[in-house]
């Protein structure tokens, strides 16, 4: 499968935020590259909520447990990811391609700020978890479940995937007013000797809660 990692380094006032891509190790069997964002998707301008979509008052902070992305049929648990020693994100391990991470460091999903979720493209056994995001649509929804019993629903605001060399660290992983959403894994241009050669980022802002 693809071995991936996500550079991070703490930053100020306690805050963890993440800096750097999840980086292809190794290449992989897979016979069907997976699915790539559309120029459409792409943010028009500014990063951030389209002009006019709602943005719903941030939850206080609860352990996510569920991830359902029902354009593209995920349905999936969650697992709480830490650094390693080496500074990086630690991915889900190869037995756990089923379920998406979030940065435990971090902010959770539904909490004021930047909350990081990633997941594999991909296994030897074929598509993983989020095999399906480069194919997301502006605003198509994700929801997560939450320890405390409530649902955080967001919606997309882009897609867009990034070389490796070009990864937009303050875009993807800085501060947020609102509450916000990176769902990220891996992407851009494949070979079987490289693997993904880039990544494959979810923008999304909370609009409801259940």
């Amino acid at each position: 499968m693809d071995r991936t990692a996500l550079r991070a380094r703490a930053w100020l006032a306690g805050i963890a935020a993440l800096s750097g891509i999840w980086l292809v190790q190794n290449g992989t069997a897979a016979r069907v590259v997976a699915p790539q964002p559309a120029t459409a998707q792409a943010f028009a301008s500014a990063s951030g909520p389209r002009p006019g979509s709602a943005v719903a008052k941030p939850l206080g902070a609860s352990e996510p447990v569920r991830i359902r992305i029902p354009r593209i049929g995920v349905d999936a648990p969650m697992t709480r990811l830490a650094l390693g020693a080496d500074g990086r994100l630690e991915a889900p391990s190869p037995e756990e391609s089923d379920r998406a991470g979030w940065f435990g460091g971090g902010t959770p999903p539904g909490a004021k700020g930047t909350a990081i979720v990633a997941g594999h493209v991909d296994d030897a056994e074929g598509p993983a978890v989020f095999y399906g995001l480069g194919s997301l649509k502006k605003g198509a929804r994700a929801e997560i479940d939450r320890a405390d019993g409530r649902t955080a629903v967001f919606t997309v605001d882009a897609v867009e995937v990034y070389d490796n060399d070009a990864f937009p660290d303050e875009r993807v992983y800085g501060p947020s007013g609102h509450a916000a959403l990176r769902l990220i894994t891996c992407g851009g241009g494949y070979s079987r000797e490289t693997g993904y050669q880039g990544n494959v980022v979810v923008y999304a802002h909370l609009t409801g809660v259940r």
